[in-house]
């Protein structure tokens, strides 16, 4: 079972909005899922996203593979940094 860090799209005609969300690569894109990490609207002006922290690197430490574009959310939040190189205690 491969698991996916990926865009669910909600909202209206026009109107996109997306629930980052953590699934199995095999059920549909706004199908099942395991967890919802966050949020993004890319009609806001910035873009507005918000993702849980500590649950998204937990799931990239456990093998969760992101599709780009939740790669390219994850470099502009600061977090695929912190995944690449964690901090040292």
């Amino acid at each position: 079972m491969a698991v996916k860090i990926r865009l669910a799209r909600g909202g209206a005609k026009k109107r996109p909005f997306y629930q980052v969300v953590v699934a199995d690569e095999r059920f549909p894109r706004d199908g099942r899922f395991i967890e919802n990490l966050g949020q993004y609207d890319p009609k806001q002006n910035p873009p507005m996203v918000t993702l849980k922290e500590d649950r998204t690197l937990e799931w990239l430490q456990q093998g969760a593979q992101p599709t780009d574009t939740v790669r390219n959310l994850l470099r502009a939040q600061g977090l695929w940094a912190k995944f690449k190189q964690p901090e040292k205690a």
